[in-house]
């Protein structure tokens, strides 16, 4: 049985989630203090417009916070064994999203100094966006260690079967897929080629696709040494 390897974020990976993390949490933070300014100085009749444009503002703090945080889960993802740590960590962007308005949307509607337009108008973009700030900040599909240690040894198992028991590949800085051959045309001539095994590629650069050019001619070339193999005239 061929060695299992176990997905580990790259010292590069870990510190480039570090700093979306942290530009995660100051976009929230300000999102936050925006909610603050809102309920203290903006739930008011004469202020309504105001008040929805500061909601808009938060609602695109919330999303934007949000995505960095589930850009940065998929460079270092947490795992599975700790279940409340794997869970907070990747709905993080759906709890501050609905923290974000919250507080907001009761108080809205329990402020006995606004009148009903202002509450049904202010209340309602407020509702909606707690919803959508909490909905986009949802990850349906969260990354692990242990989904990713499965995929990394499942992919390096098809790459050794189709290059003859080698897992040696390339990939480029700007490309979204590993390649068998150096010479592929997608990317000869490339500048900042770099060269590892498959858990190396997902590890440095998060890449987790088999380019479909080499694929096909990895698997000319198997097909013609098989043939002769069996067929040595």
């Amino acid at each position: 049985m061929s060695e299992q390897k176990v997905f580990e974020a790259s010292p590069e990976s870990k510190g480039k989630a570090k700093q979306l993390r942290l530009f995660a949490f100051l976009a929230w933070i300000i999102a936050i203090a925006g909610q603050i300014f809102a309920i203290f100085k903006l739930i008011h009749d004469e202020t309504l417009v105001w008040l929805i444009v500061v909601i808009v503002a938060i609602l695109a703090l919330s999303i934007t916070a949000s995505m960095l945080w589930k850009k940065a889960n998929r460079l270092d993802p947490a795992s599975e064994q700790n279940k409340t740590k794997f869970f907070v960590q990747n709905q993080l962007g759906a709890i501050m999203g609905v923290l974000a308005f919250l507080p907001l949307v009761i108080l809205i509607f329990m402020n006995k100094d606004v009148n009903g337009k202002t509450k049904g108008i202010a209340g309602s973009i407020a509702v909606v966006a707690l919803l959508i700030a909490g909905i986009s900040g949802v990850d349906f599909n969260p990354p692990s260690i242990e989904k990713y240690t499965k995929e990394i040894n499942e992919q390096t198992s098809v790459l050794k079967d189709l290059n003859f028991d080698n897992d040696h590949v390339y990939w480029t800085t700007a490309g979204n897929k590993y390649h068998i051959f150096k010479d592929c045309q997608h990317i000869k001539g490339r500048e900042g080629i770099s060269e590892g095994t498959v858990k190396e590629s997902w590890e440095k650069k998060g890449i987790s696709e088999l380019c479909k050019t080499c694929e096909k001619r990895a698997l000319k070339i198997k097909g013609v040494s098989e043939e002769a193999v069996v067929d040595p005239s």
